[in-house]
């Protein structure tokens, strides 16, 4: 392990956050398995997954609430592990807001300030810059029971940042929320962060949150990070299934038989029969793959393209979304597809059992494992 010397130096000085092989476990259960992060200055980073995928252990740990089994988290360059929590000056907010319900919105901000010990001036400067900040500043005499959940979580989010900790962690703040308040959260909080420029750790398992609000994400799955990128790599480019089939919707054939190259493309060939063209991944190419294809890629063609992916298929089922229309397709060679088309006006619509042609360009399609 490298000593706290070696880890204030420059190979750490753009990281706020590093994270070195942490594993956590139960018993025989692995919760962390051997997890390594660095986030940088800044950042707003996610951890994203599904329930039990170890998001919400790792944020723990890095708040001192529980104890890894084995590695290193570093705070600045500092191994904080040996710190309780309180003393790790680290700001928390959770989804359940832990506000006093007998305090008013001022003095449950200031009550780590008054826990540090400032001057009552200092406490009533900082209290009143950042109620400024989350815009609750008419509010400061009023109680939780007084206020919205929205309103609640943004008192939630000024006592955690109010003195200014050099990192904040969020664990699903906004799952209590309804979802349009929930989503003028995500912006407030991104706004938020943007103002002050303070490192965040996110958690959610809500993957358009996590695409809206971050600059990076890690995906999590049975305690390993399968994937860190930014939204649009996640997306565009998932690494595996699982990550395609995680963050958005996805259409996945799998098993897929590489019959050749031409001209920089891979000619790929399913089980049943379907034949389709991408271009040639060389990191990426072996004799079985799967291959990912986002629904709002395919298109419904007026005629069959050669030069592109196109087919023959007949509707299973729509899926009226008001601001989209989803079909439930399946093809000759029977791979069921979802095809999502935007709801414009003159759009010509159909029923279960049209048939239609559908087709995606080859750089549409990414190859999976």
């Amino acid at each position: 392990m490298k000593t706290q010397e070696s880890n204030s130096g420059d190979e750490f000085s753009d990281y706020s956050l590093v994270i070195e092989n942490i594993t956590k476990r139960y018993g025989n259960f692995i919760a962390v398995d051997n997890v390594n992060l660095k986030v940088r200055n800044g950042e707003f980073l996610t951890l994203l997954g599904p329930s039990g995928s170890g998001k919400s252990t790792i944020l723990m740990m890095i708040a001192g609430f529980q104890t890894p089994t084995s590695g290193s988290i570093l705070l600045n360059g500092e191994n904080i592990l040996s710190k309780p929590s309180h003393k790790r000056n680290i700001g928390v907010a959770f989804q359940n807001y832990a506000l006093f319900p007998h305090m008013s919105v001022f003095d449950n901000i200031a009550f780590p300030l008054r826990m540090r010990k400032l001057s009552k001036k200092d406490v009533e400067e900082k209290v009143k810059g950042v109620l400024d900040q989350v815009e609750l500043s008419e509010f400061r005499n009023r109680y939780p029971k007084q206020l919205s959940g929205g309103q609640q979580q943004r008192v939630s989010l000024a006592r955690a940042i109010v003195y200014n900790p050099p990192i904040l962690l969020l664990d699903e703040p906004l799952g209590a929320l309804d979802k349009k308040l929930r989503e003028n959260m995500q912006l407030e909080i991104k706004h938020l962060h943007e103002s002050i420029g303070i490192t965040m750790v996110y958690v959610t398992h809500d993957q358009g949150e996590a695409l809206t609000m971050s600059d990076r994400i890690a995906v999590l799955n049975s305690g390993r990070i399968e994937q860190l990128g930014t939204p649009v790599e996640l997306y565009e480019r998932p690494r595996n299934k699982f990550v395609a089939d995680f963050i958005g919707d996805t259409n996945l054939i799998v098993n897929m038989t590489v019959e050749g190259i031409n001209n920089d493309y891979l000619s790929l060939v399913s089980p049943n029969g379907l034949k389709i063209l991408l271009p040639h991944q060389p990191s990426k190419a072996l004799n079985k793959c799967n291959v990912a294809i986002r629904p709002e890629r395919i298109k419904i063609l007026k005629s069959l393209d050669k030069q592109n992916n196109s087919f023959e298929v007949v509707i299973k089922e729509v899926i009226y979304l008001g601001e989209s229309i989803k079909y439930k397709v399946i093809t000759k060679t029977s791979e069921e597809l979802t095809v999502s088309v935007t709801n414009e006006l003159g759009l010509e619509k159909y029923k279960r059992g049209d048939k239609i042609l559908i087709g995606w360009h080859e750089e549409d399609a990414n190859v999976v494992y």
